[in-house]
């Protein structure tokens, strides 16, 4: 059974991808995830703000003193090439490299382009095949328009191509009011590949004590069917590489993604309620399912109900809304 993709330019041995979670930090995880049919893992983001608090604190630290005699600075190391924040996020990179023959993809999420480009070339140079950037931005400033958010997305985009040349992926949410015109900007900014969809940890209100509650919700198998609309209505329309993520608890959610057009199926709730070993249930699943519908391979289905290919595309458009809500019976 022939389960190889590519995605961002890069050959994959199964679709199934391991998102970025705590999971992806253990160089020990992924060598499992790897083992067990894993095409390629994703390291939890490294965010722009985390690594300069991590800085600011050590050089409040080592300045602790330093006035006091003009040769105490010879002991301090030079700041500007004492890595600190990145060094642990860099060294798995290096370390998850070596051991396995899968890609390795770095997530970063940074504030400005100075963080974002320095960051990314760190990346580079530790061995990273490819990077995700997760841009976690909140369009809160009533002074923003919907252009100004999309800028904001193009020009942290073209900051990291002109900077690094590896493959590009971005996470967009589902929120853009154009994301088709949006993924064809971003393929011109140098993107190579889009995630659909970042989930926003939106906060919920607790009655009790009248605040906020900060929570941590994994995604659940009815989450699935928003990315599926998109990733079946983007694919073979943008000529970049397609990674659908949300709701896969199953083989299942994972065949309806690649049947509606995605490159590779990106899972983190199901490895985090089961374990890094769940990956080989998902892989399974997957090759079970093409054999008894005879598949040889991923091409022989992929996208083929996407909806430049199904017989009706309407049926993913206002048409199938209104017959939806028609055929509702109680």
């Amino acid at each position: 059974m022939d389960l190889t993709t590519t995605y961002l330019g890069l050959p994959l041995t199964s679709p199934l991808v391991a998102s970025a979670s705590p999971l992806t930090l253990s160089v020990a995880n992924i060598e499992r995830l790897a083992a067990r049919g894993a095409g390629a893992v994703v390291l939890p983001s490294i965010f722009q703000e985390q690594i300069e608090a991590e800085e600011d604190a050590v050089e409040a630290r080592l300045s602790v003193g330093s006035e006091s005699s003009p040769e105490a600075t010879s002991y301090f190391p030079n700041l500007n090439t004492y890595t600190v924040g990145t060094k642990p996020y860099l060294d798995v990179i290096r370390r998850a490299r070596a051991a396995v023959g899968i890609p390795v993809v770095a997530s970063l999420n940074g504030t400005t382009d100075e963080g974002w480009i320095e960051f990314a070339k760190q990346i580079e140079d530790a061995g990273a095949h490819a990077l995700e950037l997760n841009v976690f931005f909140i369009p809160a400033d009533a002074s923003l328009s919907a252009g100004d958010v999309e800028q904001r997305y193009l020009d942290i985009v073209h900051s990291v191509k002109s900077t690094v040349s590896l493959p590009v992926a971005v996470k967009l949410n589902p929120y853009f009011s154009a994301p088709l015109a949006l993924a064809r900007k971003l393929k011109e900014a140098g993107a190579d590949g889009i995630v659909l969809f970042n989930r926003f940890y939106e906060p919920d209100i607790d009655l009790d004590t009248l605040s906020l509650q900060k929570d941590l919700q994994l995604s659940r198998r009815q989450e699935i069917r928003l990315p599926l609309l998109w990733t079946a209505v983007f694919a073979g329309r943008v000529d970049l590489s397609l990674a659908a993520t949300s709701g896969v608890e199953t083989w299942e959610e994972a065949v309806k993604y690649l049947l509606a057009g995605a490159d590779v199926v990106m899972t983190t709730s199901a490895l985090l309620r089961n374990g890094v070993d769940y990956m080989a249930v998902l892989v399974d699943g997957l090759a079970a399912w093409m054999k008894a519908r005879r598949f040889s391979s991923l091409s022989d289905f992929r996208g083929a109900l996407s909806q430049k290919r199904v017989a009706d595309p309407t049926a993913y458009e206002r048409a199938n809304y209104i017959q939806v809500l028609h055929s509702y019976r109680r």
